[in-house]
Order: structure tokens, then sequence, then C-alpha cells
């Protein structure tokens, strides 16, 4: 099953632009998740509307961060870019005739109610300057890498 990892890349994206003091074209930002400026645009589209970032446009335009990065939690750009589905798993029929696998789906829905709580409640309390103390917290960091180029 195919992961959503647009929440992942959002975090990436931000994080690099919080790096020096300018916007940060499109075309930058895609170089850091090696695919297309389009891609970055529509991503961001979303994180613009929730006032995380904004677009600037002319000879030195780009996007910037809109707030500090100890007032962006993780819980806001999740839900910037409509709050993604947390689990590839989920129920094989939504309305089974089965006893059985009406039992299943009770007690996995429960399941995963209570992980989606919990994994919430995490993104609510993480910000970006979190990640970014993370980052840079390990020895082989580079703050260099943060400020650009292609990296993996």
């Amino acid at each position: 099953m195919k992961q959503n990892n647009s929440l992942s890349s959002c975090l990436h994206l931000l994080l690099h632009m919080a790096q020096g003091n300018k916007a940060v074209t499109s075309e930058q930002l895609a170089t850091f998740l090696d695919t297309n400026p389009v891609v970055v645009r529509k991503m961001l589209a979303g994180l613009r509307e929730h006032q995380l970032v904004q677009s600037d446009k002319g000879h030195k335009g780009g996007w910037r961060l809109k707030k500090p990065l100890d007032a962006i939690r993780l819980y806001d750009v999740y839900q910037a870019l409509g709050s993604p589905g947390l689990f590839a798993i989920g129920n094989r029929k939504d309305n089974p005739q089965c006893l059985v696998e009406q039992g299943v789906n009770r007690v996995m829905d429960q399941a995963l109610a209570s992980a989606q709580t919990l994994i919430l409640d995490q993104f609510q309390t993480l910000t970006l300057f979190d990640i970014g103390q993370e980052f840079l917290a390990h020895p082989w960091s580079d703050t260099d890498t943060l400020k650009g180029g292609h990296h993996e």
C-alpha cells in the first residue's frame, strides 16, 4: 500500500525555509524533495491558506515562514494538508453481514481510534523547533545541509 508522505515532505521543506532570512523559490525547495516545483507549490498552497507560510512575488520572491518555528505545531501542518489518513490499514467491508467480521471491525475501529488520538496528541505538542533541535543534536549534523543543495 502506498504511503502518504505529504506531512513528512512539508516538514522537511519548512525546516529548509527556516534557514537563512530570505525567501526560497519553489525550484530551490523542489531540489530537497527531488521533485517538480509545481508539486512544491501545490503542497505549500494549503499551508499558505492556513497562515503558516507566505509567498512573495517578484525578483526576490519565493516562500517564507509566516510564524517562528516554535509557533508551528506538527498538528497545524497536518491540518493544513487536509488531515490525511494516518493508517494504511482498515476494515475489509464497512457494513459486513457476518457477525464475526462486525466484531473484527468494532475492535479494529476502537484500536485505530485510540492510536490516532495518541498520535494527534503528540502532533499537538511537537513544533518545528523541536524537530530542528533533534536534527542539530546529532554529532553528524551539518547546518550547511539545512541551508541548501540536494541531499538524501
